[in-house]
């Protein structure tokens, strides 16, 4: 037997819904305001995860205009065997303004894992993290009720009802069957399983920040009533002391922060049966900064392994409901993971490029971004400052380590002062650390300077200025536990020269961007990224020769 070490996927993979089919695994995950839109991962062994492809591809959602942390939540993966189709159900989160929380619901199917999908059906707009569970020809969602009367229990209601998977919508009404399983509150993301003539509803609780948890109940009716876990407890979490927060819509719950654990926030899980009759749920996690409670790489896919009681109750493998950074792999099973798959090394010698590449906001369109221009080079046409939600022009790749290299190799040809092209660290529109070449202020030369934004500030470094005499040059961010040492070097054969001091970027976390006190300002994480701006005529373009990552 081996041992599965966590996460299982690093960086940005939030919301974790695993399935099996045959003896291949599926994870998709929640990519928010990133494009294209629901991750999807697989593996054979549990350990090893790829990114094999992402379910919106085809602009379903417009994302432009995406406030941090609204967009794509929660997807859900599931598998009807008697016809044989994937389903994804997922939210498009386009509101959080006054705690309204504006939310479409939609499900898509597919024949293959990799599409292509169907067009979205809409499923409803009552709230958020909507689960599917197919039974006998039927179709149930399970979602969280959305709560907006002052006094009533919030976030609201876990509420189940048949839906109609042909033409859209519910059949029949919702039915409201729990407002969670223990003291916590905060419930959301139901999920349905059975199990010994049993239905299981799983579901996250406890806020999304550190005593975030997975509960469980059950009942013999699908509509309920469930009844809760008799332990009282969660079955996986972070945090496990007993906790009283009924009443809290969400909280970051920053004093349950354990600065001596590597796993924080483990929560939103969901169940698999493996061929090797085992159980496991996949859910989220985060690793912070040593000794601090900001989480970099944001919230990350974890395992844990589980077992049914003699009573016909889940429970984590050990008897006790604390995640775990490491795990029994299945039975029979010996496996090496791989965590050199995580290392990015692209230099643009195909047609397509490597599918780790995400954009913020905007599609990624074969109009601003390609290899065909000029083959060997990814082309990079400039658009909107980077503080837009409209169109930045940023290709990125998911942070997954706390302490890495990324470099780049790119050449570019400003006429103007408002463009540039370069490196960079980036969360969201109002956070991010760009290592550039444009124009001197004398519009006589193009220099490599360094632009930073803070919470909406931009934060300019004038001190720090080098000339690039050949409009080309080599760039280089080394991450290490929340600072950034940027470097340059004019010619490949040349010693790589820092570029000023480092930076502290520890705000560049979910904890440190956007938040109101004593909650979680953002939910995706850390990316790194070449990109390109043009505020002149849009005629600008930046070719990049070369792109690595190397975690260390």
């Amino acid at each position: 037997m081996s041992t599965i070490q966590n996460p299982i996927i690093p960086g940005m993979a939030p919301d974790p819904s695993i399935i099996r089919v045959g003896a291949d695994y599926y994870i998709a995950t929640s990519t928010f305001h990133w494009n294209p839109a629901v991750q999807i991962f697989h593996s054979t062994d549990l350990a090893n995860w790829d990114l094999i492809s992402h379910a919106l591809t085809a602009n379903e959602v417009d994302l432009r205009g995406t406030n941090t942390p609204a967009g794509i939540w929660a997807p859900h993966l599931s598998y009807d065997s008697q016809t044989q189709k994937f389903w994804l159900a997922y939210s498009h989160m386009q509101n959080m303004a006054g705690r309204e929380f504006n939310s479409d619901s939609f499900a898509m199917s597919a024949d293959r894992i990799t599409g292509p999908w169907s067009k979205p059906i809409y499923l409803t707009s009552i709230g958020f993290d909507p689960a599917l569970f197919h039974e006998n020809g039927k179709h149930y969602a399970a979602i969280l009720e959305w709560e907006t009367r002052p006094g009533y229990q919030a976030p609201g209601h876990i509420v189940i009802a048949e839906v109609d998977l042909t033409q859209g919508g519910i059949i029949g009404e919702w039915h409201r069957v729990t407002t969670g399983f223990t003291t916590r509150g905060c419930a959301e993301a139901p999920q349905i399983y059975k199990n010994d003539g049993f239905y299981y509803l799983l579901i996250a609780a406890g806020g999304t920040g550190y005593a975030h948890d997975i509960e469980i109940g059950r009942s013999e009716k699908i509509f309920g009533p469930y009844t809760p876990n008799p332990t009282g407890e969660p079955i996986i979490t972070s945090s496990p002391q007993h906790l009283f927060s009924l009443g809290d819509p969400d909280a970051g719950h920053f004093e349950r922060y354990n600065p001596r654990a590597l796993m924080q926030k483990a929560g939103h899980g969901s169940l698999v049966h493996t061929q090797t009759d085992e159980w496991y749920v996949a859910h989220l996690m985060s690793r912070p900064l040593p000794g601090q409670p900001l989480n970099p790489l944001g919230r990350e896919t974890a395992l844990q392994k589980m077992h049914w009681t003699k009573a016909g109750w889940l429970e984590m493998a050990d008897g006790s409901n604390l995640a775990k950074m490491t795990v029994a792999g299945m039975t029979g099973q010996s496996v090496t993971q791989n965590s050199a798959n995580q290392d990015i090394t692209e230099d643009f010698s195909q047609p397509t490029y490597s599918a780790q590449f995400m954009t913020p906001y905007r599609p990624q369109d074969s109009a601003w971004v390609n290899t065909t221009e000029n083959p060997g080079h990814l082309r990079i046409h400039g658009h909107n400052s980077f503080f837009s939600q409209v169109n930045p022009a940023i290709m990125a790749t998911r942070a997954t380590s706390l302490d890495y290299t990324v470099q780049t190799q790119l050449a570019f040809h400003p006429d103007h002062y408002s463009e540039t092209a370069g490196l960079g660290l980036y969360y969201d529109s109002n956070n991010w650390l760009y290592a550039y070449l444009g124009l001197a202020d004398t519009e006589d030369r193009t220099v490599l300077r360094v632009l930073q934004a803070k919470l909406a500030e931009r934060l300019t470094n004038t001190c720090t200025t080098v000339t690039i005499p050949a409009d080309a040059a080599d760039l280089r961010i080394r991450y290490q536990n929340g600072y950034a040492q940027i470097a340059y070097r004019l010619a490949a054969t040349d010693t790589w020269q820092p570029l000023g001091d480092s930076y502290d970027v520890r705000y560049l976390s979910d904890e440190g961007v956007n938040g109101a006190p004593g909650e979680i300002g953002g939910f995706t994480g850390l990316f790194n990224f070449i990109g390109a701006v043009d505020a002149h005529q849009l005629k600008s373009y930046a070719d990049f020769s070369a792109y690595t990552v190397r975690n260390h």
